[in-house]
């Protein structure tokens, strides 16, 4: 490791000697010709004269005052000034030492037809809420994706999952020509799509199309990127297909096809895997699909993938994937989308765990294991119809199904021990469980639209019928030692069905008070969910040999009701710069409960509250914007929380419901405040969020002298928790080809918990600090390295003198290199360092993590053969500790361990005016 650090050295080392360029800074200020008006958001920028080579480029502000600094080796350039509904103008700069003041500049009024026929080469544009970047002013690697090329724009940061956010906020959608790629998956849309593709990028906030159209203003905290393909590349077959094989029998493959022809796209992939992997999102693959718009990950690297699992289990995961993605025209005024998706695995886990847990007067330890193997298949396939039935009317119908079939062999051995290293307890545990699940779901909007002032009528509905079958075959004994000891023994089978019907209507109608700013809305909302869930539960019989034994203790047959309606209005005020809502509601909720086995415990009750919301969001400039939100809201208790039932179905662990339990009730507030300079390359974002919980629900257990847990629920008060946030962003633009990204976070949050143990009330008080640092430096062409730092410190307070408070600290380090010389290999290292100090004797506090990949590019650069090496160190590790109020526990998994592979892509295209295939190479980095 130290040496190959030193190489790192050496290699920075080397590619820092470099020349400077020319410096230079030009200022002025724009005003229209006509009524010498400031002109606002109006894009300058600066190319060269030989080959219209973007130098740099501004925004002006407020006051029409732009300000051009940078470097150059050309001893002239073009200054171009681009802004809508103005001619553009240009002019030939000299570059000198001198600073350059061009004092006022007047911009002609443009002539509508000729703002029609031409076309603006601007590198920034912006439309009222958009904001559009011309693809061909930014410089990348021959044959760069849309990832890479995002990675260029200012104010956008994409991190190594694929994730793009945009002056802070996330991108939550991508659509290609204003239509969905592949079910709204950024990444595969990011990393399939090459550069050469794409005309133009815009950016906007995040809106429904039923919200486009009504004219309603969208998602500010969340981002829509559009990506417009040329009109000569929307016609021909383009794709990629790759495989490895490696060492330990590990293998890879995957393959995608798409067919455009105009606004009709056809997609098909596929892939497989037995390393942790969706299939298509490892090395080449990863770089060709990715992630998705909603991806969760636990510790062993399965992950399910917006709804869509791979990987049923922890462990080592072996899966396979299909899907097929249609998109087109229903005549001239409808869009129609369609997807099917498989996907399968099969994964094996082994866990380890030991916990300390804390009472009031004392303390005892529980330690246990577990193996599990899992199977599971899924199938989804969902639809998307989008008709204007004329110029005001838009109906959107989104139908969705689901189904899934697992089953999961579960072993589990388990001791608890007292502080003098007493045996009180312990069980074996051994289950096969077989599940089958089956949802459908269907989406309607229906907008009508009423003149010309903003005003319309929707109504929303969403209706799902979900039906899950289960068969549990469950082999069980506990021993619980003491003064008097007990022997539970099981050996079941229960049978599961669980069926849930939910509707959700919503019907909004606005009303205008002033013309397209001002407006009152009225909303109603009904919702309505049933469900039942029957749990038969038989004990062996040894006489028959079979389960046939109904056991009336673990069984259930529960059908609960809960029903909400909700009448608000609420003000609404929109403009360019400013918008705000102001709205209160009133929810009246009944929850029922009918219980078949024991009338006695059934029960319905009736929960009605005030709930309030208000919105403000202001956009100081193009560059700058403020955003706050506060809620009111109440939340009913679950209906498990409620019920009087006593569930025995863990021998250690007694839950039983409590009826009285009332409504939580919830005080909410969120701001954030982000500015970016796209000239300099300088932003920071702040945010803070806070709740204020009062009732609120909580678990209260009593622990006996065996460590056997009774639990019921209760409500407390004073629960609350804030967090705030800020995040720095500088580029240094070295030269013409080196630069530096320096990135710095820090985020700090304190939670107060009211809670119980051992029957006792008691306050614990959380506060955690994490500072971060990330930078970039990048020698175009030659060399990137990407080092970045992380701390985790958290302190925990208690008001129970027999409570320890309680300290922990933990680093990150993360270092990133890529090589590109010579020309067609590309050498690529993702090295972490992890070091936790808390974690318990046994378990691996330190570890380094480093995977390398070398990619050489051949067959005119459409082919690439690759070597990757996981885990090189082979000290891969997922120790963690997790802490609570009531205990500390430290676990450890199966992970996945080193292995060599060898891998080859290739990919085709005939994307162009007149179908002819071109090769599109690319470099990739395994991780």
């Amino acid at each position: 490791m130290k040496k190959f650090l030193c190489v790192l050295a050496l290699l920075s080392c080397t590619y820092a000697t470099f020349s400077q360029g020319k410096s230079f800074k030009i200022t002025g200020t724009l005003i229209s010709e006509e009524d010498q008006s400031f002109l606002e958001s109006a894009t300058v920028y600066l190319e060269t004269l030989k080959d219209s080579t973007l130098v740099t480029y501004t925004i002006s502000d407020k006051n029409g005052t732009f300000v051009l600094d940078n470097t150059t080796y050309e001893d002239s350039l073009n200054l171009i000034i681009s802004y809508i509904g103005f001619e553009t103008h240009s002019q030939i700069i000299k570059i000198g030492k001198a600073p350059i003041n061009l004092k006022n500049i007047a911009l002609k009024t443009a002539n509508v037809l000729d703002e029609v026929i031409i076309r603006s080469r601007a590198p920034i544009t912006i439309k009222k809420d958009t904001l559009e970047f011309n693809v061909a002013s930014f410089k990348t690697k021959k044959d760069a994706n849309v990832e890479d090329l995002l990675k260029e724009l200012p104010g956008v940061e994409v991190d190594e999952d694929g994730k793009i956010k945009v002056n802070g906020k996330e991108v939550n959608k991508i659509l290609v020509n204003g239509k969905p790629f592949f079910g709204d998956d950024p990444t595969i849309t990011t990393r399939n799509l090459t550069k050469e593709l794409i005309e133009k990028i815009q950016i906007t906030d995040t809106k429904s199309k039923a919200e486009a159209f009504s004219g309603e203003k969208g998602d500010s905290e969340n981002k829509t990127i559009n990506l417009t393909i040329k009109e000569e590349n929307n016609k021909g077959v383009f794709g990629r297909v790759a495989a490895g094989a490696g060492t330990d029998d590990r293998y890879e493959f995957a393959g995608m096809a798409n067919i455009f022809d105009n606004e009709q796209r056809i997609s098909v992939l596929a892939g497989g895997n037995n390393i942790n992997s969706s299939g298509f999102s490892f090395g080449e693959i990863r770089k060709m699909f990715g992630g998705a718009n909603n991806v969760s990950f636990n510790s062993s690297g399965s992950f399910v993938i917006d709804g869509r699992s791979f990987g049923g289990g922890e462990g080592i995961t072996r899966s396979n994937n299909a899907g097929v993605n249609y998109a087109d025209e229903i005549g001239s005024n409808g869009d129609i989308s369609a997807d099917y998706f498989f996907s399968g695995s099969h994964s094996d886990n082994a866990t380890a765990t030991e916990r300390e847990n804390f009472l009031p007067e004392s303390r005892y330890f529980t330690n246990s294991t577990s193996n599990s193997t899992n199977d599971t298949d899924s199938h989804s396939a969902n639809l998307a119809f989008d008709v204007e039935i004329d110029s005001t009317f838009l109906v959107n119908i989104k139908p969705s199904f689901r189904y899934s079939k697992s089953a999961t062999t579960f072993e589990r051995q388990e001791a608890s021990r007292d502080e003098s290293n007493t045996l009180t307890n312990q069980s074996e545990t051994a289950s096969f469980v077989e599940n089958t699940g089956k949802n459908f779901n269907n989406s309607v909007d229906l907008t009508k639209r009423f003149g010309a002032g903003g005003a319309f009528i929707k109504l929303a509905i969403d209706a799902s019928v979900n039906a899950n079958e289960s068969d549990d075959f469950l082999n069980s004994e506990t021993n619980i030692f003491g003064t008097d000891p007990i022997d539970i023994i099981r050996d079941q089978f229960t049978e599961g069905d669980q069926n849930t019907n939910r509707l959700t209507s919503r019907i909004t109608y606005r009303f205008p008070l002033e013309a397209k700013k001002w407006f009152l809305d009225f909303q109603y909302i009904f919702e309505t969910e049933k469900r039942r869930d029957i749990k038969s539960t038989f004990d062996f019989n040894e006489s028959s040999q079979t389960y046939t034994d109904f056991n009336d203790l673990l069984s259930t047959n529960f059908i609960n009701k809960n029903e909400r309606q909700s009448p608000s209005v609420k003000l609404v005020f929109n403009s360019d710069k400013m918008s705000f809502r102001l709205g209160s509601g009133y929810a009246s909720r009944t929850i029922e409960n009918s219980d078949r086995l024991r009338p006695e415990l059934s029960l319905k009750q009736n929960f009605n509250f005030l709930e309030l919301d208000a919105n403000f969001n202001y956009q100081f400039s193009p560059k700058s914007s403020f955003y706050f939100d506060y809620d009111y809201e109440n939340e009913a208790p679950r209906i498990a929380q409620l019920q009087p039932f006593q569930d025995v179905s863990d021998p250690l662990n007694t839950i039983t419901g409590n009826p009285n339990l009332r409504p939580s009730k919830e005080h909410g507030a969120y701001f954030g405040y982000n500015s970016f300079d796209f000239q300099k390359g300088t932003g920071y974002y702040v945010y803070a969020n806070a709740n204020l919980t009062q009732d609120k629900v909580v678990s209260k257990t009593a622990v006996d002298e065996n460590f056997v847990r009774n639990t019921t629920y209760t409500n407390v008060d004073g629960n609350y928790w804030a967090y705030v946030g800020s995040n720095m962003s500088k580029d240094f633009k070295l030269d013409s080809l080196q630069t530096l990204k320096v990135r710095l976070g820090l985020s700090a949050n304190v939670n107060k918990q009211i809670n119980f143990n051992n029957e006792i009330e008691y306050a614990a008080v959380s506060t955690r600090l994490n500072p971060s640092l990330r930078l970039t430096y990048t020698w175009k062409k030659l060399f990137e390295i990407r080092p970045n730092y992380r701390l985790s410190f958290t302190r925990t307070r208690y008001d129970l003198a027999d409570f320890d408070d309680r300290n922990f600290l933990s680093h990150n380090l993360g270092i990133q290199t890529s090589t590109f010389v010579p020309k067609k290999l590309e050498w690529r290292n993702d090295i972490t360092f992890s070091y936790n100090p808390n974690v318990a004797d046994g378990f691996q506090k330190s570890a380094w993590f480093w995977n390398s990949t070398l990619a050489y590019s051949v067959l005119k650069d459409t082919g690439t053969v690759t070597l990757k090496v996981y885990d090189l160190l082979n000290q891969n590790t997922n120790a963690q500790r997790t802490t609570t109020d009531n205990y500390i526990q430290d676990s450890q998994s199966t992970v996945l361990e080193q292995y060599f592979m060898l891998s080859f892509s290739w990919k085709f295209n005939s994307l162009g005016s007149k179908g002819e295939s071109r090769g599109s190479g690319e470099m990739i980095f395994f991780d």
